[in-house]
């Protein structure tokens, strides 16, 4: 079947009376970014007095300017934005993603900078796929560390893994991995972590 091209006009008219959250996410909304903030600019403008959250999924690599943009419609709608970081240490994530992780890192703390302003409901909120073999709990400690060292309130969920695409040969998550993930995360000064995708654990 191919693919149905909707202009930014025909999605914002698709928005109704039961319409109160755009989520943009998985794949992730980077390529298509400046559609996704037309759309989203365009139908806060068409309902001003309407409550329409604007939010987002994304593994964090957008150049500043246009992170700055996606921050201010979740803040501004009352939304939220969630960065998926995959990995803390450059080799593991090049593994697992292709390129670096410097400038995801340094975009979370542009973004733990400005969700400073808003802490309930948070507007920042971060995820780990933990993939077996590769983000065990020690890459986790670390991750949460920097989140924890930002701001030890933010929302931070540890993901089940389920094989599929390049990595369909792997197992799922064991609730052992999860479990002492979940432990270090704690350690590390974390207040708000939680395990997500519990149904995939074995």
């Amino acid at each position: 079947e191919s693919p149905q091209w909707r202009s930014v006009e025909e999605l914002v008219e698709k928005v109704n009376s039961e319409t109160s959250c755009i989520c943009f996410f998985g794949g992730d909304p980077i390529p298509q970014l400046p559609y996704a903030i037309r759309v989203s600019e365009q139908v806060r403008e068409t309902y001003p007095d309407k409550i329409i959250r604007i939010c987002w999924e994304t593994n964090g690599s957008m150049h500043p300017g246009w992170l700055k943009r996606v921050f201010r419609l979740s803040m501004e709608s009352g939304g939220c934005v969630k960065v998926d970081l995959k990995a803390w240490h450059p080799n593991i994530h090049r593994a697992l993603c292709g390129f670096h992780n410097r400038l995801i890192l340094d975009n979370f703390r542009r973004l733990a900078q400005m969700a400073a302003a808003r802490k309930e409901p948070p507007v920042l909120l971060a995820s780990t796929l933990l993939v077996p073999g590769y983000v065990d709990d020690s890459e986790v400690y670390q991750l949460a560390s920097f989140i924890a060292a930002l701001d030890p309130d933010i929302p931070y969920a540890l993901l089940g893994f389920a094989p599929q695409f390049c990595l369909e040969d792997f197992p799922t998550t064991s609730l052992a991995q999860a479990e002492a993930c979940l432990d270090a995360a704690k350690r590390a000064g974390l207040r708000r972590v939680r395990i997500g995708n519990r149904h995939l654990l074995h």
